[in-house]
């Protein structure tokens, strides 16, 4: 778990990025919690389930396969999540992703997760650099990038961020 000043980040296992998968309110129950982040639908329900079988496929590796939910400390409420998209690549590089719940976006909760998950990243043996892909009009995105030290290197139909190790 990684603690910031409002947020506990909360890294599922395999059994209870399961759960999350299918039965919310067990999750709940569980971590205490009041889920009001991203819904379980559509596309977003698509990618949990691709990294929970990912998950399966290299537990050794699971924070990095995992997403990290985002707890603020004051109400017990899950205000977003966040997670890497795999284990670094050749070049020690990873990819960070996250989204906030609508009631909780331009609080600074998605900035101070992203911020604290980087240096957590960052210390970890063989990774140089967190990357993040955008949409080219999802200046909230870039907002958040920019305030946590990232810098666009490629734009293109989407753009690309980077935050490299000091």
């Amino acid at each position: 778990m990684i603690e910031t000043d409002r947020l506990k980040l909360i890294p599922l296992d395999e059994r209870q990025l399961e759960i999350w998968s299918r039965d919310i309110r067990s999750l709940e129950l569980e971590l205490d919690c009041t889920y009001c982040a991203e819904p379980m639908e559509g596309a977003f329900s698509v990618i949990v389930k691709e990294q929970l079988e990912r998950m399966k496929r290299d537990f050794d590796n699971y924070l990095w396969h995992t997403f990290w939910l985002l707890k603020d400390k004051a109400s017990s409420i899950i205000v977003g999540a966040a997670g890497f998209k795999g284990t670094p690549n050749s070049d020690g590089e990873v990819e960070i992703g996250y989204a906030s719940g609508e009631n909780f976006r331009k609080k600074g909760y998605i900035t101070e997760a992203v911020d604290k998950m980087c240096e957590w990243a960052l210390r970890q043996p063989g990774v140089h650099a967190v990357i993040a892909e955008t949409d080219t009009w999802n200046g909230e995105s870039h907002g958040v990038l920019k305030r946590c030290g990232f810098e666009k290197y490629k734009s293109g139909e989407t753009d690309w961020w980077r935050l490299k190790a000091q």
